[in-house]
């Protein structure tokens, strides 16, 4: 092992111990991590801004831009008012009927979006239900991201690692809802049990509050109706162009940016009211946590540890496809999944395509690994940074150990029954 290699990983393990321990702000966790991987030659200039493989993740960063401006502008409207009052009348005030609730929509959401649109648009209407009835919004947060990252892995374009999987696989949307979407419907049902065993205890129910929630008129949070249709005319536009991106050969990320930019045009807001509920500090972590684990995949860290793997099964396809399976879930939570994907997806497509259809099971391992295994931890997957952004920008600070030891539990449970299932649908 290089001293180059060592001190990649020294420089990796400090920042992900400091954005742990929360001790330093983890955005200058993250900027400082990715400057000492440049200062140590991990990576260069070409390797951060043009590399696939080990640079920014440009989609992920211009998708998450987009999408900010357009649930900015959206939440002018007074739309989430709206929402939150009815799904609070609706639930009659229980505030795990509410969580239900939310989770379902959550999942469903994440499958035909991505999770990280659908957190986004989410998240609002939760931080206004639990204001209105003077509860903490954490764990309805957490269950919520949870649930995106669950629903999100049941069809191609839920979750980013699914894009990847599917472009090297030469996997189609129907494959995933066929050999996917069975056992998400499955771990939802499990997800809700979970949710009532970890949360219960916080979920309070304040009768005063919840007689004048129910007395409230939600038509009346409306604020401005020419702003509401304009913008649910611009989301639909969007999410079609999510549904359809094959066909019209857009990436996510760029129907995201014409949708801002077409809803800016249209709508023509003041500057600082378009751009004010963008999460700047969540935009530069994601570009420091890529630097940072780009500068492992350069020095061939993650591929070595990968192939080991890979070696270590040989022609045992239901160990290789046990091992990928909790291999992807644990790395999943500790670097975000889709440079964990990107780098893992290769080396899977070099193992089906020597293994042939008794292989082919390792695309759903990795799959049902990355993407529930990004649960763990709160980095590990896009959409909990997300969360835990606006979480922080709204006064609720949700710490790395508090959605870790959920996150944990929820893992440990979705990740093995996954287990049961890949044997008795391939090998069984």
């Amino acid at each position: 092992m290089s001293i180059q290699v060592i001190l990649a990983l020294a420089v990796f393990v400090g920042a992900y111990i400091l954005i742990a321990t929360e001790k330093v702000p983890r955005v200058t966790v993250a900027l400082v991590g990715a400057g000492l991987m440049v200062i140590i030659g991990a990576t260069d200039k070409k390797g951060i801004f043009f590399s696939q493989e080990s640079g920014i993740d440009w989609n992920v960063i211009f998708l998450l831009l987009g999408m900010m401006i357009i649930v900015g502008i959206l939440q002018q409207s007074g739309l989430f008012e709206f929402l939150a009052i009815w799904a609070a009348k609706r639930a009659k005030g229980r505030p795990f009927v509410i969580m239900v609730m939310l989770v379902l929509i959550t999942a469903v959401l994440s499958a035909f979006l991505d999770n990280v649109t659908t957190v986004l648009l989410i998240a609002p209407v939760t931080l206004l239900i639990c204001d209105r009835l003077n509860i903490s919004p954490i764990p309805f947060l957490i269950a919520e991201v949870m649930s995106s990252n669950i629903g999100g892995a049941a069809t191609l374009i839920g979750d980013p690692p699914n894009i990847i999987i599917a472009s090297r696989g030469g996997l189609s949307f129907n494959d995933f809802i066929v050999n996917v979407a069975p056992i998400i419907v499955i771990l939802l049902v499990v997800f809700i049990g979970l949710c009532w065993l970890m949360f219960r205890k916080q979920l309070s129910f304040d009768p005063a509050r919840v007689t004048r929630v129910m007395a409230l008129n939600e038509r009346e949070a409306i604020r401005d109706v020419p702003l509401l249709v304009k913008s649910l005319s611009v989301l639909a536009l969007v999410i079609a162009g999510f549904i359809l991106h094959s066909l019209v050969n857009l990436e996510p990320a760029i129907v995201a940016l014409l949708g801002a930019g077409l809803l800016v045009l249209i709508t023509r807001l003041e500057t600082r009211k378009i751009f004010a509920d963008v999460e700047w500090q969540t935009l530069l972590f994601f570009a420091g946590l890529f630097i940072m684990v780009g500068g492992l995949v350069s020095l061939g860290v993650i591929e070595a540890v990968g192939q080991a793997a890979i070696e270590a099964v040989g022609t045992n396809y239901l160990g290789a496809t046990a091992g990928l399976l909790f291999g992807s879930a644990v790395f999943s939570g500790i670097v975000d999944n889709i440079p964990y994907v990107a780098t893992l997806a290769p080396l899977v497509n070099d193992l089906v395509q020597a293994g042939g259809q008794p292989a082919q099971p390792l695309w759903w391992a990795l799959t049902l690994g990355a993407d529930l295994g990004g649960n763990a931890t709160a980095v590990g997957a896009s959409a909990n940074v997300v969360v835990l952004g606006i979480a922080m920008r709204n006064g609720h600070p949700i710490s790395f150990w508090t959605f870790t030891k959920y996150g944990l539990i929820v893992t440990a449970v979705t990740v093995t029954l996954c287990l049961p299932y890949l044997w008795l649908r391939y090998f069984a």
